[in-house]
């Protein structure tokens, strides 16, 4: 039941060991996650541990997991992450920026180092109460909206950025009826939390809100497993939500531990990884293995981050940013 998913991930949060007791560092990894991986991880670990034992090779993992930016500061600030695999890229950016990650990381790995994708869906109550039908319906006075604080959280970045994308690309509207838009959506969020699982919880568990703004792959999830009866809305457009994983340059040559974390991430690119990517609810890569278990998603048109805005470092400054366009609007909610 869905309890006993929040339970295991506190347990990964306090550090679960994926494998041996290794004698030396050499042969430990450090993956700092964001929030919604912990069941995906959770599989795709053993699974490498697994896979390093057949070629003689005795390795442990431990993921932690919080939300995606918040994680980001961790790393800066000193957390010993062999590999980074957290929600967006301008995370990774910005502990590029500090010389921990190399600013080439992203073209080491195929897909622009991202080994799944995702896309931005509705949750909402059994029956659809309030029909909901597409992002229009999330600015209704009835409606009450669930969503991470895109402060913290990558999820939520997203989540704004689909928003915003759908007033200004899908329905060819300016940038003032886009701010208008968010700030009518945001004045309709109950609780900003710090990242996605705790807004999941804070819909299930607490049962607040009307419909929960949420990565595909953590709908699939907390429809299958709670108590309560769900329904994964599609919008008529979303975004493209491409999760990278990276390398931590600094951290891996000081512990000698690069030979390994690039076979862990080169392993998210596998067959078998990416077999269990699909078993979880993300898009994998592979074009045969997404094409096989396709039928649990919706074909939706999805924009990407460069047609919303450009890059990473481009939304954040004009978004993100103390003082950008999300502080402006949510301060209003408390005007």
């Amino acid at each position: 039941m869905f309890r006993s998913i929040l339970t295991a991930g506190v347990l990964t949060i306090l550090g679960s060991v994926v494998g041996c007791s290794p004698k030396t560092s050499e042969h430990e990894l450090l993956n700092v996650s964001y929030d919604p991986t912990r069941e995906l991880y959770a599989a795709i670990n053993p699974a490498f541990v697994k896979d390093q034992a057949s070629k003689g090779k005795q390795v442990s993992v431990n993921t932690v997991h919080g939300g995606s930016g918040a994680q980001a500061g961790s790393v800066i600030n000193g957390q010993k992450a062999d590999v980074v695999t957290l929600a967006l890229g301008g995370d990774i950016d910005a502990i590029a920026r500090t010389g921990i990650i190399n600013p080439d990381w992203q073209k080491r790995l195929e897909s622009n180092s991202s080994p799944y994708t995702s896309t931005i869906v509705f949750v909402v109550r059994d029956g659809n109460p309030k029909n909901i039908r597409d992002w229009d319906d999330l600015v209704r006075d009835d409606v009450k909206v669930i969503t991470p604080d895109p402060k913290t959280s990558g999820g939520a970045r997203w989540n704004f950025l689909a928003a915003w994308g759908y007033v200004t690309l899908h329905k060819k509207k300016g940038d003032n009826e886009a701010t208008e838009f968010v700030t009518r959506l945001y004045q309709n969020v109950l609780k900003l939390d710090t990242g996605a699982r705790g807004s999941t919880d804070t819909f299930i568990k607490g049962k607040q809100g009307d419909v929960f703004l949420s990565w595909e792959n953590e709908a699939f999830l907390v429809k299958k497993l709670s108590k309560e009866k769900l329904q994964i809305v599609y919008p008529s457009v979303s975004i493209l939500a491409e999760p990278p994983v990276a390398v931590v340059d600094r951290v891996v040559d000081e512990k000698k531990t690069r030979a390994l974390a690039e076979a862990y991430l080169q392993f998210l690119y596998t067959d078998a990884a990416q077999e269990i990517i699909a078993a979880h609810g993300y898009r994998p890569i592979n074009a045969e293995i997404r094409k096989k278990h396709a039928k649990a998603e919706a074909d939706i048109p999805l924009f990407t981050l460069k047609d919303v805005v450009g890059s990473w470092d481009q939304a954040n400054e004009r978004f993100f940013a103390d003082r950008a366009i999300f502080d402006q609007i949510y301060r209003k909610k408390g005007s």
